[in-house]
């Protein structure tokens, strides 16, 4: 199980073979036949018939009572604009670096994530120029024929970047399209982890590419959260903890995100409550309007032992 303590969060369980409910079942009205003839009864008589109506009664109001508090406070939510838990005027730029600064400290680390685009790493040049961590990618699947690959460059960057100091996690490029071939997947991961510690968690990166002919491009809403959730839980399964990666776009294919807080509890409901990592360049602060743990501010860094340019992330270190 990684050690960091900011990415130990409660798991949410999905049964993917079962469909959510959409809106609630109306109870069958209960019907009383009416006496077949017309004589008058006595008071005694119709006593009886009056207590069950005054016994409905009151459970009528033993529900709102009961049920009332839950539903308002979920429609409040609903209405209520999202609140970060973060003050972003305490972000503080130096050149392309960002760190997070509450009561004087820095609250935050500074990490990279790299491929085999980034060619050969001096990963002790890395660390010596101020980057905590790597999240470095494993794997990936095709976007046409669904082949599944290992980064070229993972066993190298792992062990460099392990050996060099650097807190390390991975990532793993998904183009899964059922709960059964994102299980794969994982399995993949796994397979090539080997039983290694990791620092950071195992990340599930799925996102729709540019070419038409991607064969996820269309998977969203139900289906994405069925193979988020099958990735995640079998990662889980073996020790490790699990992140969530996307932009704004991507987060949109999971659930809709209208800026309430009620949107921002759906999002954390449907991805079981795991971390986020949030993708949004050439700003300077974040837009989402849910909860994230590290963001992937710009695609433009430069880092000693790098010659190319790499995505730099911030992690906002839990308070």
């Amino acid at each position: 199980m990684a050690t960091f303590a900011p990415f130990a969060h409660k798991q949410f369980c999905y049964d993917a073979s079962m469909t959510r409910q959409r809106g609630t079942h109306r109870p069958t009205r209960r019907t009383t036949s009416r006496p077949s003839h017309t004589s008058r009864t006595s008071s005694r008589e119709r006593r009886p018939l009056k207590l069950p109506a005054f016994l409905g009664a009151l459970l009528l109001v033993a529900c709102v009572i009961g049920l009332g508090s839950s539903f308002c406070t979920s429609e409040a939510q609903r209405a209520t604009p999202y609140a970060s838990p973060y003050s972003w005027s305490n972000l503080q730029w130096n050149g392309d670096r960002l760190s997070y600064v509450q009561d004087g400290n820095v609250v935050s680390r500074l990490g990279i994530d790299v491929s085999d685009h980034q060619g050969a790493i001096d990963w002790s040049a890395v660390a010596q120029d101020g980057i905590d961590f790597a999240i470095i990618r494993l794997g990936n699947r095709g976007y046409t024929e669904g082949a599944i690959a290992l980064d070229e460059t993972y066993s190298y960057n792992i062990d460099a970047a392990q050996s060099a100091g650097l807190d390390v996690g991975v990532y793993f490029f998904s183009q899964a399209i059922t709960p059964d071939e994102a299980r794969e997947e994982a399995s993949f991961v796994l397979e090539h982890l080997a039983g290694r510690t990791l620092q950071m968690p195992v990340v599930f990166d799925h996102e729709p590419v540019t070419s038409a002919s991607g064969r996820a491009n269309d998977i969203e809403g139900d289906a994405l959260v069925a193979c988020t959730t099958a990735f995640c839980e079998t990662i889980e399964a073996a020790g490790y903890d699990t992140m969530v990666y996307g932009n704004q776009q991507d987060i949109e294919r999971i659930t809709t995100i209208d800026g309430t807080a009620g949107a921002a509890t759906a999002l954390a409901q449907e991805i079981g409550e795991r971390a986020v990592w949030f993708a949004e360049y050439d700003v300077t602060e974040p837009s989402a309007a849910f909860d994230f743990e590290i963001w992937q501010y710009t695609n433009a860094g430069v880092v000693n032992g790098i010659d190319t340019q790499v995505d730099l992330n911030i992690q906002l270190v839990a308070q």
